[in-house]
This record gives C-alpha cells, structure tokens and sequence, in this order.
C-alpha cells in the first residue's frame, strides 16, 4: 500500500483495469505461484490496477484466510507498480472482516461489493458503506449492481461519505446513470467522484458509458487477451472507429452471445480463456460449473477471431499473457 490517493493512482497510468482470476492447484487449493504469474504478465502488459478476489477472482468462494493469502500476493508480486484493489462482501460484519483482511495484506483500496443475498432500503444500503468504509483506512469504490442499486440522492450521500471515492455500475441503466453523475455534480461541485462501467464485457457498452462521461472501466478480457483488450482500449482512447467498430462486432458481441448460454459465464468462462492462453489456473469452484467442449471450441474460435482482426488492422496479435507456467 502506498501513501498515494488511490483515485489518482487509478487514473494515472492509460489502461484497463485487471481483475484475475484466482489460481486453483490439482487439488482445489489457492495456487499462490501461478496466481502470481497470472498477476505479473497483467501489470507487465499495462493493467492500470489490480483488483483481487473481486467478482471474476470468485471472492464468493474463497475462506478469509485464503483472501488475505490472494491479496497478498497480488500486492507482492504488484510491488508498488500499480494500486491492487481488493473486494469485500457479504453482511456488514463480514465486508468489515474482509476490509481489515485486505489492509492488513497491504492492498490500496476496496471494492464494496453488494451484501449477500438480501435486499435492503436505501438507509440501509447506505449505513452498510458507511460503515465499511469507516472499518479501514483503505479507500473504497462501491459496486452498485443486483440486489445493491442505488437511488441518485443516496449516491450523493456515498460521495459525501470520508473514504468512498467511487461508483462501479454494473446494473447498466444509462438513464440512472447519467442522473447519478448529474446528482453529484450539481451537489458536490468540483468533487472528483470516479465512476466505472463494471458491466461484464464492459468494451462492449463503452461507447455509451463514454457519452455519460464514464470512460473508466474493468476488463475482463485483459485476463486472458491482454493484446486485445489495450488495442480496443487505444483505439478508444484514440478515435479508431474502424477498430473499435471491428473488435466490436467480431470479437466482444460474438463473446457476450456466448457468455449469455451459461449460467456463471462471466467468471467460468474467463478461467476457461486464461486455461486456454496456456497457465493452469485449474477449474472454478462449486456452485459454479465449468463450460462444456463445445462451448470452449467457440470460445477458441472467438478468441482467434478477435486476433486475426488485430493483426489485419496493422497490429502485434499477442498470444499469451500468462507465462510459462502450464
């Protein structure tokens, strides 16, 4: 952890934000080694942040001292180079646990993910960030999704709160959104409140979330094509439309179509992909499965499809971002 805001450090290296998967050996445990390797060829390759254990890294699955070990990790092998954000969830108490797990392994900041299972009024909501944010002095983004979204006026209440910096949307209303960031502009002027787009495979609705001014966002792709992931993000950065426009159509809706056929794609299939970019970071855990043969194959193709437009268009197709480890 670095003394440094962690909103500034968010913003101040130009790439998506990485969130791993979390390795498991032949034998269901945390591989710690290749979790490394997975981290390590991320920030080489131009992640802005690592977020650990969040949604794609199976927080819901792993034991506190297996988060803290995780968190760790990523905040070793980081050393310093980019912030590592690390997810808290569940009831009030246990998002606590899990914060003071995370400052004690060193991370920079949180990621409040919604609490379990229940759903709660707006004081409710509100009372639980604030009391997670006021458990550490780790800052924290808010992820507002599920059974955790948010009214206008209590997102105002949020970035009035010491130590939330942030809202991470993966609900995906547009509508909701943009009178969110017109909330707290107008109620906290020259507040420098950060929004993102956590909708899974976020490329795809960046364009929109662009026009809201939401131009941050988590990829999940970098996991596993790192090359394409920072082509798209460049070109977005950029104004490559026929990139953008390219990637779009042949590589992140072919791939979004895909996640929709199975319940648990968002993560399964990712630990899929990053298996298939050659490091073994083993299976996902119970309750989720696994994606059948077929869907791997199509997986595949998406993936070379995605690559063969990058080298067409005049760019460096990457092939692996994890590695030797197999």
């Amino acid at each position: 952890m670095t003394s440094a805001p962690l909103a500034a450090r968010l913003t101040a290296v130009a790439g998506p934000l990485f969130f791993p998967v979390t390795a498991y050996g032949p034998d269901g445990s945390v591989d710690l080694d290749v979790f490394r390797a997975h981290v390590r060829k991320g920030v080489d390759a131009g992640a802005a942040a690592v977020f650990a254990c969040c949604g794609t890294g199976e927080f819901h699955a792993l034991t506190p001292e297996e988060f803290r070990l995780v968190v760790a990790a990523a905040v070793e092998e980081t050393a310093g180079q980019v912030p590592v954000v690390a997810g808290a969830g569940y009831g009030t108490a246990l998002a606590v646990q899990f914060a003071k797990l995370a400052e004690e392994a060193g991370a920079d900041g949180l990621l409040a993910m919604p609490p379990y299972l229940i759903v709660a009024d707006q004081e409710g909501l509100l009372a639980h960030y604030t009391a997670l944010a006021a458990a550490t002095g780790l800052e924290t983004i808010v992820y507002q999704r599920d059974n955790a979204v948010f009214t206008p006026r209590t997102v105002v209440a949020l970035a009035r709160t010491p130590g939330i910096i942030g809202l991470k949307d993966g609900y995906g209303d547009l509508d909701l959104m943009q009178r969110i960031v017109s909330a707290v502009r107008t109620a906290l002027p020259g507040r420098d409140f950060l929004y993102f787009n956590g909708l899974p495979t976020a490329e795809l609705t960046g364009l929109a979330y662009r026009g809201i001014g939401v131009a941050l966002y988590s990829s999940a792709v970098f996991a596993f094509a790192p090359d394409i992931a920072l082509a798209f993000y460049r070109a977005l950065e950029s104004g490559d439309d026929d990139l953008v426009n390219g990637l779009l159509d042949h590589f992140y809706r072919p791939l979004v179509e895909l996640r929709a056929k199975g319940r648990g794609y968002a993560v399964s299939l990712v630990k899929a992909a990053v298996r298939l970019q050659g490091l073994d970071v083993g299976e996902v855990r119970s309750p989720l499965t696994e994606p059948p043969a077929a869907h791997i194959k199509e997986l595949t193709g998406i993936i070379a499809s995605g690559r063969a437009l990058l080298e067409r268009s005049g760019g460096e197709p990457g092939g692996d971002d994890t590695g030797e480890r197999g």
